[in-house]
């Protein structure tokens, strides 16, 4: 019996370590790279080069949108090139990360939950680096997993509706659709999350990874003072005094805080474009109130030299972001991602495979396309209308093929640098180490993608094997 529990720890400690090879190899090869702001310049002269390269050739891929083939844009001609000028400064300064000026509540977790994530693995003695790890992980890897429907479900609910009508005119799609599954995913997330932080990641970053940034600034565990429970007392009450003052300006029906239909949630309501400022708010009162009534704070002048001290590690940040902001845009414009979705689709078609394999098939191709088409509505909007109609026929229902969709859309946003909010992650790891790069935080986010990948799609082929409800009105097979 000893003998055979010494054998499976010593094939236990050699996978590991096989693991762990694989993985400092990505982490070194990776950071090895340029500068990430110098490599975001060279990927942009290379989508430069491609899109001038493959501008004079045919190609028999078709846009859904306008019914016809598919033309790469040179980014080198007179006009790009004047377009790029022109429109630099816009690029850079719209650039969502930059200010989170998206309304989707979400994009608020990159800059709350993630570095959180680390404070409070650090505060507790773990790696912090696995703290911002395991909140990616959720934030990002598990993006369309929620209990609470969100503003992305009627989004891509509507799309999918639109591209079925091609066969079925009376289609619909309940914007709910996917809700059954989505919301017994969360507890999916939760465990392989929890699993890999505490199995793998963090002991590889025990054994690897040194803390070496300054933390001057991070706070401790140790037995409050009176001054700051009396801080932290007054500022609980500043934060429910607040969210009560929040909710009786948009409980009315005549708030302006909801859109012209009387909604809150919807993408366009003045609650979800002020998101981002609420938070800020939610933060910043609470913080004030308690640095006045524990003595933290003396004047408004120590409030100014905070931000200031906050914001001026962003500096790095900036000058990264700008180059990815340009980099992505030229990217999107040059329609090389439209025409590798396009071609995968038409191509997984064209296979005709069983049911689950095809599904299977649209979850792999969902995540290989997501390495080079960042935003999951304009995903959806380009090969939608290819996929829904095609699964029709096969007697797959069009809820399934947007589950489907969900679970490879989210599964590799964690590990790819096209992700408009990768460049702020990799600033937050230099902040606790200090040599952190781009094959850093892909060498801890691989296993969340890969196994995210295997076992939420083995979740959703249980889900249908089970009949289990996908969402409101929803089925596995149509009609």
């Amino acid at each position: 019996m000893k003998n055979a529990q010494d054998n499976s720890r010593m094939t236990s400690t050699a996978q590991r370590t096989l693991l762990e090879r694989g993985l400092n190899t990505i982490e070194q090869v990776g950071n090895r790279l340029p500068d990430p702001a110098a490599l975001f310049f060279l990927l942009l002269l290379a989508t430069w080069v491609l899109s001038w390269l493959l501008s004079g050739i045919e190609f028999n891929a078709i846009h859904p949108a306008t019914g016809e083939p598919i033309r790469v844009s040179n980014q080198l001609s007179g006009a790009a090139l004047a377009k790029f000028l022109t429109s630099m400064v816009a690029t850079f300064t719209s650039f969502a990360p930059l200010g989170v000026l998206s309304s989707v509540a979400v994009d608020a977790g990159y800059v709350v939950v993630i570095p959180l994530g680390a404070v409070m693995f650090h505060a507790v003695g773990r790696h912090p680096l696995a703290g911002i790890a395991a909140a990616f992980a959720g934030v990002s890897g598990g993006f369309s997993a929620n209990l609470v429907p969100s503003a992305l479900d009627p989004m891509l609910a509507g799309i999918t509706q639109e591209a079925g009508r091609v066969i079925d005119p009376a289609l619909v799609v309940n914007p709910l659709a996917n809700w059954g599954f989505m919301s017994a995913s969360c507890v999916l997330i939760v465990l392989v999350g929890w699993w890999l932080t505490d199995r793998v990641i963090e002991p590889r970053l025990a054994r690897g990874t040194p803390v070496d940034g300054d933390l001057a600034d991070q706070p401790s565990m140790g037995a409050l003072e009176e001054r700051e429970s009396r801080g932290l007392l007054w500022a609980i009450i500043a934060i429910t005094i607040g969210a009560a003052l929040l909710t009786l300006a948009a409980l009315p029906d005549g708030s302006p805080l909801r859109d012209a239909q009387g909604q809150l949630g919807a993408f366009g309501s003045p609650m979800m474009q002020a998101i981002v400022p609420f938070i800020f708010l939610f933060f910043l009162v609470p913080g004030v109130v308690y640095g006045y009534v524990a003595g933290t704070i003396k004047s408004h002048r120590d409030i100014v030299e905070g931000m200031g001290k906050a914001m001026s590690s962003m500096g790095y940040y900036i000058v990264m972001a700008f180059f990815a902001a340009q980099f992505i845009a030229a990217f999107s414009s040059s329609n090389i991602g439209v025409l590798l979705a396009m071609s995968g689709a038409t191509g997984l078609g064209a296979m005709a495979l069983p049911p689950q394999v095809t599904v299977v098939g649209i979850i792999a191709l969902t995540a290989f396309i997501n390495l080079f088409v960042g935003s999951a509505s304009a995903k959806w909007l380009i090969i939608a209308p290819i996929f829904v109609p095609m699964l029709m026929q096969l007697g797959i229902s069009p809820e399934l093929t947007q589950a489907a969709y969900r679970v490879g859309d989210s599964s590799t946003n964690i590990i790819t640098p096209l992700l408009p909010y990768f460049p702020l992650i990799v600033v937050f790891c230099r902040r606790y180490y200090t040599g952190a790069g781009i094959g850093t935080l892909i060498s801890l986010m691989l296993p969340y993608s890969i196994v995210l990948l295997v076992v939420w799609t083995a979740f959703l082929m249980l889900f249908w094997a089970l009949g289990l409800p996908l969402g409101l009105q929803a089925s596995y097979t149509y009609p």
